[in-house]
C-alpha cells in the first residue's frame, strides 16, 4: 500500500492547480459528488470499477498529472480493496422502482381476468364451489322425499295383496310349509339369512315350525310381527298376507282404563271384545280346597250324626 493513495495525490494535485471541487466538475463533466469520492479513495460509492479508473484518468489530465500513471495505481488500489473487502452482491430489484412496478392498467386486466374465471367456475362447475349442493341423498331409493318440508315421508303401510317372505335369525330354523290340503310345500332348516316366500297362487299356505321367534316376517317388504316371542311349535298356522296382518292387528289392541267403582281410574287394560248377553257363558268358581294339616279338625256339628245311645242292661231281681 503507497503511503499516498491516488486520492490523495490527485487532490493535492487540484488544490496545486488552485481548482475547486466546482471549477474541476465544470471541466471533466464529473460530479462534485463522485469527485469528493474519488479524493477519498471510496470507489466502492461509484458506478463501477470501469467509472473509477475513466474518472481518475480525467482528473489527473485535468490537474496536471500522468494520467496513465494514475489509471494503473487506481486499479492496483480497486485490486487490493476488493481483496479486503469482497463486493456484496447488487440487489437487483429496489422497492418503488417505476420501471419495475406494473402499470394501473396491466393491474385491472388481471383483476378482471380473475374475476371472469371465478365467474365461469361458479357457472359450469358449481360442485367445485359448493360441494355440498351436489351430495348424493342417503335415502333408499326407493323411499319418496317430501321437498316441502324436507324431510322423509313415512313408508306405506304393507297391502294384504303384497308378497309374504320368512327369514331366519339364526341358523337351523326347521320350518313345514303345506297347503290346506296337506300337500307340502317346503320343508327344511333354513340356514341363518336365508328366506322363503310364499307362493301366491297357492291358495291357504299353513306353516309348522318350533322356533317362531327366530323367523323374521315381511309383507309387501314391510315388517310384520313375529308369530311368537317365545320358542314353542306352532303348526296349522296360516302365513297368507292378510292373515298375518290380521294377527298384526289383533296385537296392537288400544288399551283404555276402566273406571273403579270410586270413580278414579284403575290400571290400564285391553279391551275385551263385548259378545250378546245370550252367549255369555258364567264361569264357575273353583273354591281352594283348605291344605292339610297334622292335627284332626273337628267336623261341624251339623255335619256329624248324632251319636247312639248304648242299650241299658236290664236289671234283674235283687239289682240295686
Amino acid at each position: 500500500m503507497p503511503l499516498e493513495t491516488v486520492g490523495a495525490r490527485l487532490r493535492r494535485a487540484r488544490e496545486q492547480a488552485g481548482l475547486g471541487i466546482a471549477a474541476l466538475a465544470a471541466q471533466t463533466r464529473i460530479s462534485q459528488r463522485q469527485i469528493e469520492a474519488i479524493e477519498a479513495s471510496d470507489f466502492g460509492a461509484l458506478p463501477g470499477r470501469t467509472y473509477a479508473v475513466g474518472f481518475s484518468r480525467s482528473i489527473a489530465r485535468a490537474v496536471g498529472l500522468d494520467e496513465t500513471e494514475v489509471a494503473a495505481a487506481t486499479r492496483a488500489e480497486l485490486t487490493q480493496q476488493q481483496a479486503e473487502n469482497p463486493r456484496r452482491p447488487v440487489q437487483t430489484f429496489e422497492p418503488g422502482d417505476p420501471a419495475r412496478v406494473p402499470s394501473a392498467r396491466l393491474t385491472w386486466l388481471a383483476l378482471a381476468g380473475v374475476a371472469l374465471a371465478v365467474l365461469l367456475g361458479i357457472m359450469f362447475l358449481p360442485s367445485l364451489f359448493s360441494p355440498a349442493g351436489s351430495l348424493p341423498s342417503i335415502l333408499p331409493a326407493d323411499q319418496p322425499v317430501n321437498t316441502a318440508a324436507g324431510s322423509a315421508l313415512p313408508p306405506a303401510a304393507p297391502t294384504a295383496a303384497g308378497p309374504v317372505v320368512f327369514t331366519a335369525l339364526q341358523p337351523g330354523v326347521w320350518v313345514k310349509f303345506y297347503d290346506a290340503a296337506g300337500t307340502q310345500l317346503l320343508q327344511k332348516e333354513l340356514a341363518q339369512g336365508e328366506s322363503y316366500t310364499v307362493p301366491a297362487g297357492q291358495g291357504e299356505v299353513l306353516l309348522r315350525t318350533a322356533r317362531p321367534d327366530q323367523l323374521a316376517i315381511t309383507v309387501s317388504g314391510q315388517p310384520v310381527p313375529k308369530l311368537s316371542d317365545v320358542q314353542q311349535t306352532m303348526k296349522d298356522v296360516p302365513v297368507s298376507a292378510a292373515a298375518l296382518l290380521a294377527r298384526g292387528s289383533a296385537a296392537q289392541t288400544p288399551v283404555v282404563p276402566v273406571p273403579t267403582a270410586t270413580g278414579n281410574s284403575a290400571a290400564p287394560r285391553e279391551a275385551a271384545v263385548v259378545q250378546p248377553r245370550e252367549q255369555r257363558i258364567p264361569t264357575p268358581r273353583v273354591e281352594a280346597s283348605p291344605a292339610p294339616s297334622s292335627l284332626p279338625s273337628a267336623a261341624p256339628a251339623a255335619a256329624s250324626p248324632a251319636p247312639t245311645p248304648a242299650p241299658t242292661p236290664s236289671r234283674g231281681p235283687g239289682a240295686t
